[in-house]
């Protein structure tokens, strides 16, 4: 099982890259950097691609509406040629507020966009002359819709690999098919290890009686908090993962459209849903963070001694998980870096 983490670099971005090179050697296999409507990621994953040597690097995510996809195509072997073939393109939706507040781009058809984008990606990696005449992409452009002057082309480049690896960010049932169907990797958010079947189950066969066995097995990257304590921190510790739960199952989106909820309620916690959201969005955020439930929480995370972590990675496995992107709960670099070496041994 794999070792991931998602970087922050909110401290400084020569910190980060230095803590970056130090997680590497502390047994860390994959890095993602994120980038929202903050810094681009491709800027900062090639300059960690030159300050590290092992360690995979991935986009965490490139949502798909801003870049075109062959300019997605040309930075992922761009990035997996300067990290000397560690590159993995993570890609997703995002969501309207971003797509649309931030960069005025209309939120649509993600699941044709998806996997359109995908198939393109991969023809541009293989030298192909890309032509493709897909609903909402259409490569040489049409002539009546332009200068009539574009003619099919095929990179300059050789890359480094024609199978970059690709993982999908989805949550809803439709996407987490098409991931399993389509992707290399899947990633989801709140990965219950007791009750993921329950959300996903059915996805997740449904694409995989559609994969191409070329592909191999779909890697399955759960994101859990982490912290080894002894049990009597483990309710503090807690009390730092609720507030992110309350967010997004509270916050993101508006009553009846919030798939964070609808996730929550898969799981069995409909009624606890409820509240949060409604405590969220009448602006008691206090309150919505202490209606999530503990048990929820904990069994989310990799948070107790370290014989329950243990325990819960053996979970997380026998869950078909195969990549744990964890979130180290410590102060400081040097506490993460220390942590993440002692996960590698439970591992």
């Amino acid at each position: 099982m794999r070792i991931g983490m998602a970087l922050n670099y909110s401290g400084g971005f020569a910190e980060t890259a230095a803590e970056a090179a130090d997680l590497e050697r502390a047994g860390l296999d994959i890095a993602f950097v994120p980038e929202a409507y903050s810094f681009d990621a491709v800027s900062q994953l090639g300059y960690l691609a030159a300050k590290t040597s092992t360690m995979e690097l991935a986009s965490g995510i490139l949502q798909i509406y801003t870049r075109t996809p062959t300019l997605t195509a040309m930075t992922a072997a761009g990035l997996d040629f300067v990290s000397d073939g560690r590159f993995t393109l993570g890609l997703g939706a995002s969501g309207p507020q971003v797509v649309e507040g931030f960069h005025g781009v209309k939120y649509d058809a993600p699941l044709a966009r998806t996997r359109e984008i995908i198939e393109i990606c991969r023809k541009v990696w293989r030298r192909e002359k890309v032509v493709h005449e897909g609903k909402k992409y259409q490569i040489p452009l049409p002539a009546d819709q332009g200068t009539g002057l574009g003619k099919p082309l095929k990179l300059i480049n050789h890359p480094v690999r024609e199978n970059i690896p690709i993982m999908l960010a989805a949550l809803g049932p439709k996407n987490v098919e098409l991931a399993a169907e389509i992707a290399d990797g899947w990633q989801p958010i709140f990965f219950h290890p007791e009750k993921a079947h329950l959300a996903w189950g059915e996805p997740l066969a449904a694409g995989r009686a559609k994969r191409d066995p070329s592909l191999g097995d779909l890697d399955v990257l759960a994101s859990p908090a982490l912290a080894i304590c002894d049990e009597s921190e483990v309710s503090g510790y807690l009390e730092f993962v609720k507030p992110h739960l309350a967010l997004y199952i509270g916050g993101m989106g508006a009553r009846g459209k919030n798939f964070y909820n609808e996730l929550a309620c898969r799981y069995g916690y409909e009624a606890e849903a409820k509240i949060i959201q409604d405590l969220y969005l009448d602006g008691k955020k206090d309150e919505a963070t202490a209606a999530v439930p503990d048990e929820l929480a904990r069994s989310i995370s990799l948070i107790g001694p370290e014989s329950y972590v243990a325990e819960r990675v053996d979970a997380f496995r026998e869950a078909g998980a195969t990549t744990l992107t964890v979130i180290p709960m410590a102060m400081d670099a040097p506490g993460r870096v220390a942590l993440v070496e002692k996960f590698r041994n439970l591992v």
